[in-house]
């Protein structure tokens, strides 16, 4: 319009940071410029003008991000409101909507990966038969996922007590043991022929091996300190998984702690346990008590080779087969020869290394209570005079020899 006006059609506007808009005339044509044009800036080949008007259109142009956002928030406020005037239909809606998600999302799963509705009751029963686990079987390639069958109750199969060696497939049973029981209990299908679910009240788990360095805590504490937590909360309507307690310490000390585990759990807590262990002297507590079932991890030996089957089966594990694992990992034959020589060697200067088991009371220990106790509890010392707490322990002693002679 203004090259119209102007009748100079070399005419441009253009824009800076430091002048803004202006409107730039060849210094061929400074005669045809209107009085209402201001100069700005005088250049070699060019003068640059401003006008009202354009500084006018510079304005709006610059303004127009402040007014957007200030537009923008005065619509989202607007809509806060809306939103607020109706926000129980809307949680409502989203509570809705998460539980068909999660329905839906059970749902399909089950459909895709064959799974079966659970029989979830009050009984004390767990019965799993061609149980699978549900993550392990979608990440094997080419490979077949090996089911197996479960059975725990609060009787005769109340502790399975799983041998085998490592690779075999102990802590994959166990865990996949304890998220079908999960599942069930979540109410979702679950990867199994057929699955009948006593409903526990907890979970306790206790596998793998991790350092609390930060905390000063290795191993061995950070195992002992879990295992004692679980030993002191797990009920008999609790599930207990337990993968080789006590291997953080001498093969002595663990296997006392393990059996000792093992006692406790059999009697005191009540609980149905999967224990897994690599000390095979712990078999025998299938013999001593009557709770415990020995099972193990199918294994067919060939020679030196050895081929995990995967499967479980009642008794237990004939041998550990450490050695045959190493070489399978890659450790020098050489190394794995030398093995095989010390082994025969401490086995036989160590031929009975088991101890007898115990068997355990079906109840807890009581507390007793003894009137010192009680009398002490009632102390404060901190306000006795040194005549009456001279006085006190003649009292103490009185109740002391009265008890004696009970």
């Amino acid at each position: 319009r203004m090259k119209e006006e102007t009748g100079i059609r070399s005419l441009k506007i253009g824009y800076n940071r430091v002048f803004g808009y202006y409107i730039e005339v060849g210094k061929s044509f400074s005669q045809q410029v209107p009085q209402s044009f201001v100069r700005k800036q005088t250049l070699a080949n060019a003068e640059r003008y401003v006008t009202q008007e354009l500084k006018e259109l510079e304005h709006r142009i610059l303004g127009a991000s402040e007014r957007l956002v200030a537009l923008e928030k005065q619509l989202f406020d607007d809509l806060l409101q809306r939103v607020s005037q109706q926000v129980a239909r809307i949680q409502q809606t989203a509570q809705a909507l998460a539980e068909l998600d999660v329905f839906a999302a059970l749902a399909d799963a089950a459909v895709k990966n064959g799974y079966v509705r659970p029989e979830v009751n009050s009984t004390d029963v767990l019965r799993i038969e061609q149980g699978r686990h549900p993550v392990i079987e979608q990440m094997l390639s080419g490979e077949l996922f090996v089911p197996n069958d479960t059975l725990l109750d609060s009787t005769e199969n109340r502790i399975c007590l799983l041998t085998g060696p490592n690779m075999a497939g102990k802590s994959t049973f166990m865990r996949q043991t304890a998220l079908i029981v999960l599942m069930a209990q979540i109410g979702s299908f679950v990867p199994a022929q057929a699955c009948t679910v006593g409903v526990v009240d907890a979970i306790f788990t206790r596998v793998g091996a991790s350092d609390d360095l930060a905390a000063g805590q290795s191993t061995f504490m950070v195992e002992m300190t879990e295992v004692a937590e679980i030993l002191r909360n797990a009920g008999k309507a609790s599930l207990v998984v337990l993968d080789e307690i006590g291997r953080g310490t001498s093969t002595f000390d663990g296997m006392s702690i393990a059996k000792a585990v093992v006692e406790h759990l059999a009697g005191c807590a009540g609980c149905k346990t999967l224990f897994a262990t690599h000390y095979h002297e712990l078999t025998d507590l299938a013999h001593a008590l009557s709770c415990v079932k020995n099972y193990s991890v199918a294994v067919n030996r060939r020679g030196d080779d050895v081929i995990f089957l995967r499967k479980i089966v009642p008794g237990p594990a004939d041998d550990s087969y450490g050695i045959e694992v190493a070489r399978l990992a890659g450790l020098p034959d050489a190394v794995t020869a030398r093995a095989r020589e010390i082994l025969q060697e401490l086995e036989a200067a160590a031929p009975g290394l088991c101890v007898p088991c115990k068997e355990p009371s079906s109840k807890p220990p009581q507390k007793v209570e003894h009137a010192v106790l009680t009398r002490l509890h009632q102390i404060e010392p901190e306000r006795l005079s040194p005549l009456e707490a001279l006085e006190l322990l003649y009292e103490l002693k009185g109740l002391a020899k009265a008890r004696m002679a009970e």
